[in-house]
């Protein structure tokens, strides 16, 4: 492959990565590193090399690590079940098809509806949902953060 077709890809990658944070089915971080990866490549790792590429490995498992965190963290913040868990998640899935509407309301009525079935206590279920959902804001929005430090790392160790 040319040069140019590669850093297509490599810029391709990256942008469906930076969607993919958004869009709970995609793997935007692993997309963003691959992409990362591409562009290094190009040049054979001389301008971004090994090291710096296990940093951003490192830093792409971390924000594996963030999703689950953050949801829990909201979750248990209000005292959310388990349930309030699974429910969140699975109303992230199905809400996928129903565009934006259904990725913003799906964690937060499958919470409700996860803590409902097993506490059985609407305003505990709303709590939950309130809980579990701004914990999956709060850890998109810290996953877009760490992958903007991943593309700087990237860029600066690429200039430099």
């Amino acid at each position: 492959m040319s040069d140019p077709l590669l850093w297509i890809v490599a810029a391709f990658l990256v942008i469906a990565g930076l969607v993919g944070i958004v869009l709970p089915a995609v793997p935007g971080t692993l997309l963003v590193f691959l992409g990362l990866c591409v562009a290094a490549a190009i040049d054979g790792f001389q301008k971004v090399g090994w090291i710096t590429l296990a940093f951003l490995a490192v830093l792409t498992l971390l924000a594996y690590g963030i999703d689950f965190v953050a949801a829990s963290l909201g979750a248990k913040r209000v005292g959310a079940s388990k349930g309030a868990i699974i429910g969140a998640a699975l109303g992230m899935l199905i809400g996928l098809f129903f565009g934006i509407p259904g990725i913003i309301l799906g964690p937060f009525l499958g919470a409700i509806a996860g803590e409902w079935i097993v506490a059985r206590d609407l305003r505990q279920a709303g709590k939950a949902g309130a809980g579990t959902w701004l914990g999956l804001i709060l850890g998109t929005a810290a996953k877009l953060a760490l992958v903007f430090v991943m593309i700087g790392i990237f860029a600066l160790s690429y200039l430099l």
